[in-house]
Formats: structure tokens, sequence, C-alpha cells
């Protein structure tokens, strides 16, 4: 008599990439020939429910040290659920790191609202203690801001880093660590590899000169309002803003007239003074797809601003 046994898998997924709560069932057959025909026998069905695995990562986003001086500054962190179900995080910021040369301190952790990826006051949500994220799904991510506060005294050259931990709510350990039934829909909860938690630094350096650059527009309609309709003339502010105690060299200012819109023909200006829209002495330059305009060496501390109108046709 010929048996064969057939193994029917109610789920196929990766070992490291199913979710937690996923039901993974399978049941055996045994097909043999009785005499008088095929025979089919099924097993009972084995059911298993997968658990939780509980790991983060936290990476810095700032390419390299966040230029300062005295007041306050905003390092960028990126936060991710790298376990294989849903979990919030509590994020801690030291900011007295081992060698550094001042230490700040810390005065807020932001999530960043509006995914711009700037810290923006009054618009990106404060966490407030224990700061804790929302509940992330798995993969997820979360860029939030560590705001913190460079004492007066500090010096030109000096750094100091600050380390951002996060930690799963329902908790941490070594590798392995089983938190019973604290897991989705009922399951268990396991620490994974990284032990649930995670931390990375970022650095603060006195002295670096960074620019940032901010664009704004107003807007003013054929009648006497403010609405984007054909004929309103739309206002854009460039302004650079040059941090640190040293100066940049070459600082050049370009952008693309929008699609849709007519360049306002002499309206370039740098710091309100006007410029022309030929390639001559002054900084400014305006050709049939945008402007330019050359800053030269600009010192730390200062700003500059360059405006253009664009007609909304």
């Amino acid at each position: 008599m010929l048996v064969l046994l057939t193994l029917l898998a109610g789920t196929a997924a990766h070992a490291d990439g199913v979710g937690a709560g996923t039901l993974i069932e399978n049941t055996a057959t045994a097909t043999y020939d009785a005499g008088d025909g095929q025979v089919t026998v099924p097993s009972n069905t084995v059911t298993l429910r997968v658990d939780e695995l509980l790991d983060v990562a936290v990476t810095s986003l700032n390419s390299g040290p966040v230029a300062a001086t005295s007041g306050t500054a905003a390092l960028t962190f990126e936060v991710t659920n790298t376990g294989n179900g849903p979990e919030a995080f509590v994020l801690t910021a030291n900011p007295a790191v081992a060698g550094n040369d001042f230490d700040t301190t810390v005065d807020t952790i932001a999530v960043d609202s509006n995914g711009n990826g700037v810290y923006d006051p009054g618009v990106d949500e404060v966490l407030t203690g224990p700061a804790t994220t929302r509940i992330l799904d798995a993969d997820e991510n979360l860029t939030v801001f560590v705001i913190v506060s460079v004492p007066g005294d500090v010096l030109d050259g000096e750094a100091s880093d600050i380390d951002l931990l996060a930690e799963a709510v329902t908790g941490t350990g070594a590798p392995g660590t089983v938190f019973a039934g604290r897991g989705v829909d009922g399951g268990d909860a396991i620490a994974g590899a990284g032990g649930a938690d995670d931390n990375a630094i970022g650095s603060i350096l006195i002295g670096i000169t960074s620019v940032e650059l901010i664009k704004s527009a107003s807007v003013s309609d054929p009648f006497g309002g403010s609405s984007a309709v054909p004929g309103s003339v739309v206002t854009y502010t460039i302004t650079a803003a040059v941090s640190g105690s040293g100066s940049v060299a070459d600082l050049v200012v370009t952008d693309t007239f929008p699609s849709g819109t007519t360049y306002g023909a002499g309206s370039l200006a740098l710091d309100a003074a006007g410029l022309t829209d030929a390639s001559d002495a002054d900084a400014g330059e305006a050709t049939a797809s945008g402007i330019s305009v050359n800053l030269g060496t600009v010192a730390g501390g200062t700003s500059h601003s360059v405006t253009f109108n664009v007609t909304i046709d």
C-alpha cells in the first residue's frame, strides 16, 4: 500500500517579516490506496500565533555637527520601529556625554508634525514627560527633534554630544526576554536582537558656519485680496541665514519660476534694494527660467533676503 504524506501550509511568509498576531496554520494529509480506491485523510490543524518582536533603531539625521553659538539648537533624529508589531517608544535625551567640552540643557523633545524636516516652534508637537511617541506600526519611522540650550560661556571649537535613547513602552531587556501576554492580540512580546532599545548621538560644534534657507510667499489678487487666482501677483522671499562665528564664501541663491506663472520683469531685489535682470555688475540676474543672486562672502550671524515677483497666468 502506497501512502503519500502532504503538508498544507495556511500562511507562507519570511520568518523575520511576519506581523505580530498573524496565525500560521498547517494541516497534514495522508493519501493511500484502500483497495477499492484512493482515500485522503487530513490531520488536525495546528495553529501558531506569531508573537510580537520588540525592537527599535535610532539614527541621527544631521549630516554632521550642528552649528551653534549660545542660545538654542535643534538636533534631528529618526526613530524606526524595527519590530513586527505596533509599538510606542519612550525617548530620553542625555546631554551629559563623556568627553563633552560643555553640556547643554535639554529643553524639549518634539515630533516633526508637518513632515518638513525642520523644527517649527508652535507647530511641531512637543512630547511631555515621559516623552513618548505615538504607536508606530512595524517598519514605520518618525522624525524627532531634541531642542537644547547652549550655555553662554562656550568657546569657538568646543563640541558637545547629546545622546537620544528610545525604549519600547512594553519593555526592554536582553534579547529573548519574554513579556507574557503583552503582545498583539494577547500574545507574548519578546525583546528582539537589540533588546528593544537603541540610541544615537547628535553633536553640536561651536563656531562652525552653516546656511539655512527659508522661502515664503505672499499673494496679492486683482481684487485687493490675497487669493491665488489668475492675475494674482506672488512675491517670493528667500532668506539666507548664516550661523556660526566664521563666514561662508561664494554664497549663491537660485530659484526657478513655477510653471503656470510669468516673472515680473525688474522685480528682483536683494535686501529690498533693486537688482537688474541682466548679467552685469550687480549681484542679480533673471533669465527665462529663474533668478540667481550672488551674495559673495557672508559672515556668520547675518542674513540676506532675495525677493522677486511672478504673476499667475
